[in-house]
């Protein structure tokens, strides 16, 4: 594993992943345990609903991009460490079938002033399924450490 520290990283840097294709199974299990709800379990329910057919449980997909980001080549030193979120949306349903993959844009490289070995990566992340349309827009920061003290 190659680790990028802080210094590493510039605004625009772009990072690519690769796919995952979504499985039906896989989909409706998460959604029993996390999200039972009709549309993400039941096809004749999905398709009376808003979603007009069966669709994934945002926060399968948002485990699915979390899985894609740590196979990319982001690599931030000490691991993706989530500090929060500014944006999270999903503009697109998933569904089963769909391959997904993630884009990352660097926003923001800042040193933290009061913990020196560390700082904050501000990055955009659009997960797009295989129409290249995004099905998921995260804005987040993550902990990254420096290779050296300030």
């Amino acid at each position: 594993m190659n680790e990028h520290f802080l210094e590493d990283f510039a605004v625009g840097d772009t990072y690519r992943s690769q796919r995952i294709r979504v499985d039906e199974t896989r989909m409706r299990s998460f959604a029993a345990e996390f999200d039972p709800q009709p549309f993400h379990l039941d096809s004749d329910a999905a398709r009376a609903s808003i979603f007009g057919g069966l669709a994934a449980s945002g926060w399968h997909t948002a485990a699915v991009t979390m899985r894609l980001l740590v196979d990319c080549d982001l690599k931030p030193a000490g691991g993706v460490v989530g500090a929060g979120f500014d944006e999270f949306r999903w503009p697109l349903p998933v569904r089963p079938g769909d391959e997904l993959w993630v884009e990352v844009e660097v926003l923001e490289v800042r040193r933290s002033r009061s913990r020196p070995r560390q700082g904050i990566l501000k990055i955009r992340m659009t997960t797009r399924n295989q129409n290249s349309e995004p099905v998921q827009i995260a804005v987040g920061n993550l902990v990254v450490r420096t290779r050296t003290a300030a």
